[in-house]
């Protein structure tokens, strides 16, 4: 769920990051750029740039905004995160045209898929640690998926692919 407040993620990822950077001026940190629950952590698109998603994301367990990584030729999106290893994270991303989305397996939550809701794409169920899938998002547009296994609890995602 998003917030207007102004005190949002992107305060604590700043206030964060003003850390880690002390913390490695000060020979403290190990550097991971992670964060505490040891999922990387990532900037969000500006409120202006945020797709519309028309309500997919709304029940999703991990989503706070679309975390921008274009500029990226490949990027890694954890299959099985969270408390319960019910979400994707990010659960949304912003990439450019020509960007390959590999989605690997925490071995948590039990079997999981990714499937695309108009069948662009869509892999098997797996429970496999380190097992990958991926896809090459060629036309700009937003791609919305799902765990079908999961898909009641919130396990969804989206790819924005801005042109």
């Amino acid at each position: 769920m998003r917030s207007d407040s102004s005190f949002g993620r992107r305060t604590v990822l700043r206030a964060a990051g003003a850390l880690v950077a002390t913390g490695t001026l000060a020979g403290c940190t190990d550097g991971g750029g992670s964060g505490d629950d040891g999922e990387p952590e990532y900037e969000t698109v500006s409120e202006e740039e945020e797709p519309d998603y028309g309500g997919w994301l709304d029940s999703a367990q991990s989503y706070d905004g679309t975390a921008d990584l274009r500029g990226e030729s490949e990027v890694t999106v954890m299959v099985g995160t969270g408390s319960r290893g019910r979400s994707f994270s990010p659960a949304a991303i912003m990439v450019d045209p020509g960007t390959t989305v590999v989605w690997e397996w925490t071995g948590d939550g039990g079997g999981h898929n990714v499937a695309e809701e108009n069948e662009v794409y869509e892999s098997p169920i797996e429970t496999e640690e380190g097992y990958t899938f991926e896809h090459t998002f060629e036309e700009t547009g937003v791609s919305q998926y799902t765990c079908i296994p999961h898909d009641q609890q919130g396990m969804r995602g989206a790819v924005a692919v801005d042109g």
